[in-house]
């Protein structure tokens, strides 16, 4: 494999900051509360304004290479040169750093390019290429941005935002302590996952450090986090790891995607706010919000594979009791993966029965939304018996299997997949009638490469074009219809969020998990998107409907009623007249105050240094916060008020008046288990 002929970094000399250099000189880079320092063997130091005490030990390695029998990471340092520049990201200035790495017959040319812009001052955008100028090399791996990020004195760990995907379903935001490695792989991580967020924050209580890239694409890059014995903190870079090597022969240059180094208070919203805002300026885009997208949710999947229409149509009543506004036909109405006409053993009249469901379902006042796995055919479906060349194959000309579905993987940039693809949506939107489409599995975060293509990578790099072009042949067909995507337990892939108008909290393990997601999707997609926390059956108790409304999320629910399911395989959601009263509540709640379309408030509270852990929205004058803790006994202090003002606190859930604060102090003793949602507002 090789990379050749990659367009040169054109270097226009404006200041030559040095003619010759050593390893004892170094150039400082300071941008907002950035500073970067680089020395005379491009070894790189990172510090911020904000840090209590170092953020790290001294100069290292940050970009280097990796062959089969050494490492390249000293390059003497040799140019140094700057510029203003105004490209897609806005305007900054560009220095850019020429070394050379001699050793023998070995002889490499480092360019780096760091780039700081006016509207981002606290981060740093590397451009980084490698030139070999001497024998051939075996490269092994690259790696860039790489810190040791010191603990600080008082802390034997730190909080970290991990944006890679792992089968066990991990947590997006955690503590990392002594002992913890993760390889945030974002490619393939299991026959069925993969994908993620390019992006590694940690962050001490002082000051955090984000680190990732800016591709426009999906890469199968690695952002590992380590701490181990040998290690004085947390270790962070990027990297690329070649299964064979990769190799660099004599004037072949080697380009790095564009990376970032970020420096932050507080935790990690502000790094995934400012993320989203670059790869915005550079292209990406945001879709707007869909009124009916923020409408409370009742699902069929309470009742299994096995529903029955009567089943179905017996629960409607109390969906519309209850204020639920959408109905989710979930899996098992169709023939097999890949085949979505109906079963007519579920559907004895056929498709037309599945259109007279949905009718029925309009009649109550209610939106019908179908769920559907794309990319996915059985082995023994009618349409894989026709086309067997629909599928993506793997090195060995095998299929890739989905082991969840039991089914293969369909080619996602195959004309045939996309055309089959778009006759399942019209069958759905057009002909069934239906509103929206629950577009679910952990499958679709990620592809393995397609050895049917001439570039396998292909396949993984076009993904969110298969995406594109679902989100806009629904919204052709109806252009007020949800699109929702539930890759179910994964790192939701950046790439595939501009191609859906509602995010989920898809699958969580915890009520947790359930705020935490939120808070990302809030990060990234600015607010501007509806956050779907699932079903509450799946939160703490199976009945945490404030881990989702106090962040402003949209609820919803898979209860049966008034039976219980006759096969249950996850559980029972029979709903009793106890949950009745529960459910209603909420569903009021959420209804009476919106919080979905309020502001969120990020970066008001620490996500994992602060406790109670604290949300913050607000609506015009009015502050909403939600607390959080299995029990909380002492002052909580309720940020973002008018220092000038007096507020009166309510705790709207059960309807009573807390305290009165004066904004110059804004503190509350309360008691409270598992949560309290209260309101503020001024006299």
């Amino acid at each position: 494999m090789k990379y050749k002929n990659f367009i040169p970094v054109i270097i226009i000399i404006s200041m030559v900051l040095f003619q010759s250099c050593n390893s004892s000189r170094s150039i400082k880079i300071q941008s907002g509360n950035l500073t970067i320092e680089l020395d005379g063997l491009m070894r790189t130091k990172i510090s911020s304004k904000k840090e209590k005490f170092p953020l790290t030990d001294g100069f290292g390695y940050s970009q280097y290479l990796t062959t089969r029998h050494s490492s390249l990471k000293e390059f003497k340092l040799e140019k140094a040169t700057s510029k203003t520049i105004d490209d897609n990201i806005g305007k900054g200035t560009a220095y850019t750093f020429i070394g050379v790495y001699h050793n023998g017959n070995l002889k490499v040319e480092k360019h780096l390019q760091i780039t700081v812009y006016d509207n981002f001052p606290d981060i740093a955008v590397f451009n980084t290429y490698f030139i070999n100028s001497g024998e051939k090399l075996y490269l092994k791996k690259w790696e860039s941005n790489h810190y040791n990020i010191l603990y600080s004195p008082s802390d034997t760990m730190v909080w970290s935002f991990q944006g890679g995907t792992t089968p066990d379903r991990d947590s997006w935001i955690r503590p990392v302590s002594k002992g913890f490695y993760r390889q945030n792989y974002l490619g393939m991580t299991a026959t069925d996952y993969g994908g993620g967020i390019p992006i590694t924050d940690v962050w001490r209580r002082d000051v955090g450090v984000a680190i990732g890239h800016l591709n426009m694409f999906p890469l199968r890059v690695s952002l590992p986090v380590e701490s181990d014995n040998e290690v004085k903190g947390v270790d962070i870079s990027i990297q690329k790891n070649y299964k064979e090597a990769f190799i660099l022969n004599d004037n072949d240059t080697l380009t790095l995607p564009q990376t970032f180094t970020a420096l932050h208070t507080g935790d990690c919203f502000a790094s995934l706010r400012e993320f989203s805002e670059i790869m915005q300026h550079k292209g990406i885009k945001i879709p707007k919000p869909n009124p009916a997208s923020f409408e409370p949710i009742w699902c069929a999947w309470g009742y299994g594979r096995n529903v029955t229409l009567n089943e179905i149509t017996g629960t409607l009543p109390m969906v519309k009791k209850l204020g639920f506004k959408w109905v989710v036909i979930d899996d098992g109405y169709q023939q097999a993966e890949g085949d979505w006409h109906v079963n007519k053993t579920k559907f004895p009249g056929g498709d037309r029965q599945m259109k007279a469901l949905v009718d029925k379902i309009h009649s109550y006042g209610l939106k019908a939304k179908i769920w559907y796995s794309p990319l996915i055919v059985s082995p023994y479906s009618k349409l894989f018996k026709k086309y067997p060349n629909i599928i993506l194959l793997n090195e060995d000309g095998s299929p890739r299997y989905i082991t969840w579905w039991n089914s293969y993987y369909m080619a996602p940039s195959d004309s045939l997949t996309i055309a089959t693809t778009k006759k399942d949506l019209h069958l759905f939107i057009n002909e069934w009638g239906f509103d929206g489409v629950k577009l679910d599995g952990q499958d679709m975060n990620c592809v393995p490469p397609d050895y049917n293509l001439k570039n396998p990578s292909e396949a993984c790099e076009k993904l969110p074009d298969f995406f594109k072009m679902i989100y806009y042949t629904v919204k052709e067909q109806k252009p007020d219809a949800v699109v929702e995507q539930c890759p179910c337990g994964t790192c939701m892939s950046f790439y595939d969020m501009p191609y859906m108008n509602q995010a989920v909290a898809s699958d969580p393990t915890s009520s947790y998990q359930v705020r935490t997601k939120g808070f990302v999707y809030k990060a990234l997609m600015m607010n501007k998107m509806a956050y779907y926390g699932d079903h509450v059956e799946l939160s703490d108790g199976g009945d945490d409907f404030a881990s989702t409304i106090g962040i402003g999320g949209v609820p919803g629910s898979k209860f049966t009623w008034p039976k219980d399911n006759p096969h249950p395989t996850e559980g029972h959601f029979l709903l009793t007249p106890e949950k009745q009263k529960i459910w209603k509540k909420w569903i009021d709640i959420y209804d009476q105050k919106m919080l979905s379309k309020a502001d969120f408030i990020g970066t008001l509270y620490d996500i994992g240094w602060d406790k109670p852990q604290t949300f913050a929205l607000q609506k015009a004058d009015t502050m909403f916060y939600s607390f959080y803790s299995k029990k909380w006994n002492g002052k909580i202090k309720l940020k973002g008020l008018d220092q000038n003002k007096t507020y009166q606190v309510y705790d709207y859930v059960n309807g009573k008046k807390i305290a009165t604060v004066m904004g110059e102090n804004p503190f509350i003793d309360v008691t409270f288990h598992k949560y309290l949602l209260i309101e503020v507002y001024p006299n």
